[in-house]
């Protein structure tokens, strides 16, 4: 394995999986909304 290659890529293999929880954490998030504030009413027995 070639170590400085590794170090190279390693800033772009950051900010790849900081990218990939940012937009996990808005989907999330607007699933959330969206299903709270235009969700279908529910009967409680």
């Amino acid at each position: 394995m070639n170590v400085s290659a590794f170090l190279y890529t390693l800033p772009y293999i950051v900010k790849g999986m900081v990218g990939i929880f940012l937009v996990t954490g808005v989907i999330v998030l607007t699933i959330n909304l969206l299903s709270r504030y235009a969700g279908g009413k529910s009967k409680e027995d």
